[in-house]
C-alpha cells in the first residue's frame, strides 16, 4: 500500500511533522526562506562544510521541537541516477525510523521544485512501503502519509504513483520465499491480478504445451512435481492504441540447476530467478493504472528447474515449438529454454515491439556487476533508444553486440543448435543469439539481462537489495513510443 499524498503550494517557514526532508537546488549560499535554516547553518559550521557540499552528502539534525530534519541539494549537472541516489540517501535518514508521516519541502524555481518533488515523492513511495518478512515480531511501520510543500499539481504525480505500484509489485513477488511462490501459487496470484485489473487471461499448462510441441519449455518443467508450470498470457487493450508491445518474462520460481546442480553458494536466492516475470507484471500494472494508449501482451514463463528422474539432462535433444532441435549442454541454462517457446508464442502475434526480461546469465553479472543491466536486440536503433531511455529513468543499461559470427559457437553436430557452450565465454551474447532463433516474423526485439535485479545497499532511488530494476525503464520505453 502506497502512502497518501497531500500537496501545499506555499512553503511555511517551519513545515509541521516530526520527519522533514528539505530539498534545494545547488547553491553557494543558503536561501533566507530555508526551513530550519539556522539549524542547518549551525550543523554545517560544526562539521566544517560549505553549503554546496550538501550536493554530495545530505545532513540531518534534531530541531528544538524534537523533529528530525534532513537537508540535501540537487545538482542539475548530475545525471538522473546520481540525483536519485542523493534523494534516496537523504530519505533514508528519515525512513530509518519508520515514521507514519514524512514532510517534504522543495525550493527553487517552478521547474526545479517539480523535479525535486517527483524524485522525493517517488522515493518515499517505493521505500516507505514494506516488503514481506517472516519474523515473529515485525516492528516496522509502513509510511502512511506524505506532506509535500512547494507543489500543488496532484495530477503530475499520478504517473509516478502508478510506477511506484509497479515497482512495489515486482519487488514483493521477487522476495517471496519459494514455498510461497511455486508456479501454481504464482498462477493463482496472476489470475487475481488479472481479475482486479481487467486483463484478458489465458494459460498454457503442460498438457497443452506438450500437445502444441513446446518441447523446450516442457524439458525444463517436466522435472517438477506437481506439474504446475505454465506459460501465462495477459492482455491489456486501450481504445486509442496504435501499437502493440509484447512483454516476456522469465519466471523460474526456483532454480536448483537441475542435474548440473548448483553449489549452495550459487543456489542461495534462486527463488528470485522469477524476477523477469515480476518486472513484466510490474510494467503491465503501472501501464494499466496510467491508462497508457498502447496495447500490451504480457507472457510469463512460469516453471521450476528441479532435479528428479524426470528432469532433462545433458545430451538430451528436444524440439522447440518452432521446430528447432536443441542439444542440451547444461541443465542450468534453463532460462533460455523456457523463454525460447514463450518468445515464439509472443512473436507469432506480430507485435510492433517485443521485450523480454530475465535474470539469465552469470556472465552478464560478471561483465557489469549489479549496478547495470545489459541489453541486446535485433535492431541497432532500438538498442540505442533503450540506452537513451535508461539514462532518463535512472535504470542504467549497457548495450552488448549481437554479431552473427558469435553463433558459430552454438553449432551442433547432432541438432539444429546447442543450448549453450560449456566454457561459458560471452554467454550473455550466446544466450541472446540462441533466443533470436525463436523470434519469428523478424519482430523488433530487445533482450534485457537483469544483472541489476539485486544490488546490495540498494540502487538508484530504491533502498532495498531487490531493486525492481526494469519497471521504470520499461514504462519509459512504452511512453516513448506513444
Amino acid at each position: 500500500m502506497l502512502a497518501q499524498l497531500t500537496l501545499t503550494q506555499t512553503l511555511p517557514p517551519t513545515p509541521g511533522g516530526q520527519h522533514l526532508l528539505v530539498l534545494l537546488p545547488k547553491t553557494a549560499r543558503l536561501p533566507k526562506d530555508l526551513p530550519h535554516g539556522e539549524l542547518l547553518a549551525a550543523v554545517l559550521k560544526r562539521r566544517g562544510m560549505k553549503a554546496e557540499e550538501l550536493a554530495k552528502s545530505a545532513v540531518s539534525a534534531n530541531a528544538a521541537s524534537g523533529a528530525l530534519v534532513a537537508w540535501a541539494m540537487l545538482d542539475d549537472g548530475k545525471n538522473t541516477f546520481a540525483q536519485q541516489v542523493q534523494v534516496r540517501k537523504a530519505l533514508q535518514l528519515l525512513l530509518g525510523e519508520y515514521p507514519k508521516s514524512v514532510a517534504i519541502a522543495v525550493l527553487g524555481d517552478a521547474a526545479q521544485r517539480q523535479h525535486a518533488a517527483g524524485l522525493a515523492v517517488y522515493g518515499a513511495w517505493v521505500n516507505g512501503a514494506l516488503l514481506p518478512v517472516h519474523k515473529k515480531k515485525d516492528e516496522r511501520k509502513a509510511l502512511q502519509k506524505i506532506e509535500l510543500y512547494g507543489c500543488a499539481d496532484k495530477k503530475a504525480f499520478d504517473a509516478l504513483r502508478a510506477q511506484a505500484a509497479g515497482n512495489l509489485l515486482c519487488r514483493e513477488l521477487t522476495v517471496l520465499p519459494p514455498n510461497e511462490l511455486t508456479p501454481g501459487m504464482y498462477r493463482a496470484r496472476v489470475r487475481k491480478l488479472a481479475q482486479d485489473s481487467g486483463w484478458k487471461h489465458e494459460e498454457f499448462d503442460l498438457k497443452k504445451l506438450r500437445k502444441m510441441g513446446a518441447g523446450a519449455f516442457v524439458a525444463v518443467a517436466q522435472g517438477s512435481d506437481p506439474e504446475d508450470a505454465a506459460i501465462v498470457h495477459l492482455s491489456y487493450k486501450h481504445p486509442k492504441a496504435k501499437q502493440t508491445v509484447a512483454l516476456v518474462g522469465k519466471g523460474i520460481c526456483f532454480d536448483t540447476g537441475g542435474h548440473n546442480l548448483k553449489p549452495s553458494r550459487y543456489m542461495h536466492n534462486m527463488h528470485e530467478d522469477m524476477n523477469g516475470s515480476a518486472v513484466a507484471l510490474g510494467i503491465l500494472l503501472a501501464a494499466t493504472q496510467r491508462k497508457l494508449p498502447v496495447n500490451i501482451d504480457c507472457w510469463l514463463a512460469l516453471a521450476q528447474n528441479h532435479i528428479s528422474p524426470k528432469a532433462y539432462k545433458q545430451n538430451d535433444i528436444v524440439r522447440a515449438l518452432n521446430g528447432t532441435s536443441i542439444e542440451i549442454m547444461h541443465t542450468d541454462a534453463e532460462g533460455r529454454m523456457v523463454l525460447a517457446d514463450t518468445l515464439t508464442l509472443a512473436s507469432r502475434a506480430k507485435p510492433d515491439m517485443m521485450i523480454d526480461f530475465a535474470t539469465l546469465t552469470g556472465s552478464m553479472a560478471a561483465a557489469l556487476g549489479a549496478r547495470y543491466s545489459g541489453v541486446l536486440g535485433n535492431r541497432e536503433t532500438l538498442v540505442q533508444r533503450a540506452v537513451g531511455v535508461s539514462k532518463q529513468s535512472g535504470e542504467r543499461l549497457c548495450a552488448f553486440p549481437l554479431d552473427e559470427d558469435y553463433e558459430a559457437a552454438l553449432d551442433s553436430k547432432v541438432a539444429d543448435i546447442k543450448q549453450c557452450t560449456l566454457d561459458g565465454e560471452a554467454d550473455h551474447i550466446l544466450a541472446t543469439r540462441f533466443l533470436k532463433r525463436f523470434v519469428e516474423h523478424d519482430v523488433p526485439w530487445l533482450h534485457v539481462d537483469l544483472s541489476a535485479s539485486r544490488c546490495e545497499g540498494g540502487l538508484g532511488i530504491v533502498a532495498s537489495e531487490v531493486t525492481g530494476f526494469g519497471v521504470a525503464w520499461g514504462l519509459g520505453m512504452l511512453a516513448d513510443g506513444v
